[in-house]
């Protein structure tokens, strides 16, 4: 049998440092629904005591939602979970940073959350010759496309390996 081409991404399927052009935006292909067990599981595990999250008679008396909003660090987890299979998965030596982190509309129990990813800036690490920082600019959509989340992201990423195409 024939060895097979040098693969352009890593084992895992990440992009390398080298394939993040600045300007390029990815629509990502997974989704996901997010359920009345996601907000509860996440805002127990964190120790996240909030009504607004946890007592939906507390959300139907005395909030002007009606109904438990899911927790926004969930919802920040999940955007950017849901960018790494397209992404870094393999090829992120370490997330550095978030900034500009805004929740401009709820998510609640039962939406479904698409999200994507632009490249907003990549520069070779000064210190690192083997690595570089990636900046991407994340946006989560619920089901009606309404922006329920974004972030800058900085990641420090692996630069490919001398000898792989």
């Amino acid at each position: 049998m024939p060895d097979l081409p040098p693969r352009s991404t890593h084992p895992r399927g990440g992009l390398w440092f080298e394939d993040f052009a600045v300007g390029t935006l990815m629509r990502h292909r997974l989704t996901r629904t997010v359920t009345q067990m996601d907000n509860m599981l996440f805002s127990n595990m964190t120790l996240n005591p909030q009504p607004l999250h946890i007592d939906a008679h507390f959300c139907a008396t005395q909030t002007e939602w009606g109904r438990p909003i899911v927790n926004s660090l969930f919802t920040l987890g999940l955007m950017i979970g849901i960018s790494v299979n397209d992404t870094t998965v393999g090829t992120t030596i370490a997330n550095l940073g978030m900034t500009d982190v805004r929740f401009p509309a709820p998510v609640f129990e039962g939406d479904t959350i698409a999200c994507t990813t632009e490249i907003a800036a990549a520069r070779p690490s000064k210190s690192r010759p083997d690595a570089g920082v990636v900046e991407f600019l994340h946006r989560a959509y619920n089901q009606s496309d309404v922006l329920v989340a974004e972030c800058r992201r900085q990641a420090f990423m692996r630069r490919r390996p001398a000898g792989d195409a």
